[in-house]
């Protein structure tokens, strides 16, 4: 069996209170609203039953619900419109989705802890997914520590989302990104440092059962482990203001062994069979699940799917490796088995 353990999809009472609310959202809104497997139940599962032994895990995708709800108040109702429709939704169709992951902010009132609560112990979701950034603000800020608190508590994972729109720009002298570097570089970057973030605020020594699951690979980081590595063992060289010689030995391990001991990381990179080797190599083979991010590809769902798996098959590995991609990581995090 293949699990997929990061597609999206909108519930379909939540997709319509979107067109409601955030119908002007720009950038990644014009694009959630262009894919009717976003959406529909029925394009969607001929989406599934196009690939022998192949499951999705549903999550929420864009936008960030803090970026168009109103108030606090509002954020916690759209959390647990698409936590209950997601429920519901995977309960009736468990043969093609065995899992869900719940969608919490950290900008609700108490930055998330009571709807992660709710979603994973009476609603039966896998975890929880956040972005990398807060409506712009750090996830390693102060407010978000009871978020964090409740997520070691708990046990279950965090699925790691980047956000990034035009409004952040590619140069300081600019108004707004171009191109739509935003997201083609921005994403990636994102992730990097949400990840680092989480380690050099010592959230990650302080908080032992994080379970964080990056998406696409870890976005750039198994490209930059020299850095991470020889480049960080002095940090502090390059800054004068500020003392991070001590920050650095402050730390139970070296940087670089938290990036590849303490994160998971899945596989979708776009059909991109390099940056998948590179994943392999940077990530311990424990540490991987499959993922596609079905249905963001130019097929309307079906490439990026077809490509990965394909990639995955033609790369060598044993058959105990191979497995631990496709479904026994994926169990092994969660706590659940997902195979029949």
């Amino acid at each position: 069996m293949r699990i997929d353990a990061y597609t999206h999809f909108f519930p379909p009472r939540f997709f319509a209170m979107l067109d409601q609310v955030a119908a002007d959202y720009k950038d990644m809104g014009k694009r959630v609203r262009s894919l009717p497997s976003l959406y529909d139940l029925d394009v969607r599962k001929k989406i599934v039953d196009g690939f022998p032994d192949y499951q999705q895990i549903l999550s929420y995708p864009q936008p960030p619900i803090e970026k168009f709800a109103k108030t606090p108040a509002h954020i916690d109702e759209f959390c647990r419109i698409i936590n209950d429709g997601l429920a519901e939704l995977c309960a009736k169709e468990r043969d093609h989705f065995p899992g869900w992951v719940a969608q919490v902010s950290l900008a609700a009132p108490d930055a998330g802890v009571a709807e992660a609560e709710r979603a994973v112990k009476q609603l039966g979701a896998l975890g929880v997914q956040i972005y990398t950034n807060v409506a712009g603000a750090p996830i390693d800020a102060p407010q978000y520590k009871p978020f964090w608190d409740k997520m070691n508590s708990l046990g279950a994972p965090i699925w790691m989302h980047p956000t990034r729109g035009a409004e952040t720009p590619d140069y300081i002298t600019e108004r707004k990104s171009l191109y739509e570097i935003w997201w083609t570089f921005g994403w990636s970057y994102e992730t990097a440092t949400a990840m680092a973030r989480l380690v050099f605020s010592r959230i990650m020594d302080t908080h032992p059962n994080l379970k964080i699951i990056t998406h696409h690979f870890g976005g750039i980081v198994p490209m930059l482990e020299g850095r991470l590595g020889p480049g960080n063992d002095v940090l502090g060289s390059r800054t004068s203001d500020v003392d991070y010689v001590s920050l650095r030995r402050s730390l139970k391990k070296r940087v670089v062994d938290y990036f590849k001991q303490d994160f998971w990381a899945d596989t979708a990179v776009f059909t991109a069979e390099p940056a998948t080797r590179a994943g392999l190599a940077f990530f311990p083979i424990d540490k991987i699940v499959f993922a596609s991010d079905c249905p963001f590809d130019p097929e309307g769902g079906t490439l990026y799917p077809r490509e990965t798996l394909r990639i995955l098959d033609g790369i060598e590995l044993s058959k105990s490796d191979r497995d631990k991609i496709y479904f026994r990581n994926l169990e092994a995090v969660t706590g659940r088995t997902l195979t029949a």
